[in-house]
């Protein structure tokens, strides 16, 4: 008589690629997590916080001293900049659009307005992962559970086109939105799409305006 465990219905209750799904969230918050501690320690070392939020210093000072730090990184200063922005609409330390018009001083109206564009897309599809692993435990902690509850049934009912009505509006908060994408079927590639479109006028018309 064979008296060995039968574990055949714990296989059928593993799905497929269940495992291999885990892992990669595991790697993937575990590099948003590092990449995020590293550039919030880069920005509270180099006091860029304090400059950002100053009441005490004057537009020029701030932009000073804003570029002074993103040129401190040489040839990596495109990255470094992404990635301020990035960690920004995850994590919103700052209010985003203080950082646009110093990527125009430091990389020029173009650049700078497409290198804001390319944190804000990567931060908003980062947002909307991270969203999709926790789930409601980032809706009781981080965001507004009424208001993204609202944005949820929106964005699930329109897609893209209302992603992009809500960045247009300035008054909405951009994080949010990112957040409450994930509580929807909605692709990670349209969140994009509509984040692209939507943030392009401000970015790249705070770059310009202050280069």
């Amino acid at each position: 008589m064979d008296d060995s465990p039968d574990i055949s219905g714990i296989v059928r209750q593993s799905p497929p690629g269940a495992l291999a799904r885990s892992w990669r969230n595991a790697v993937f918050v575990a590099v948003v997590v590092l990449t995020a501690m590293t550039a919030l320690w880069s920005l509270a070392s180099a006091g860029l916080f304090e400059v950002l939020l100053s009441g005490d210093l004057t537009p020029d000072e701030k932009l000073s001293r804003v570029r002074g730090f993103f040129e401190s990184f040489g040839a990596a200063a495109p990255i470094a900049y992404v990635l301020v922005v990035t960690v920004e609409v995850v994590l919103a330390p700052v209010p985003g659009a203080m950082l646009y018009a110093p990527g125009g001083v430091v990389f020029g109206g173009f650049w700078g307005g497409l290198l804001s564009l390319t944190g804000n897309v990567v931060g908003a599809a980062i947002a909307c992962q991270l969203m999709r692993i926790f789930g409601s435990r980032i809706t009781e902690r981080l965001v507004h559970r009424e208001a993204a509850q609202r944005l949820q049934a929106r964005i699930a009912r329109h897609g893209v086109s209302v992603v992009f009505l809500l960045r247009v509006n300035p008054l909405t908060s951009s994080d949010l939105v990112s957040y409450a994408a994930g509580l929807t079927p909605m692709p990670t590639w349209k969140l994009c799409a509509g984040t692209a479109l939507g943030m392009a006028p401000l970015c790249w018309v705070q770059a310009y305006t202050a280069d």
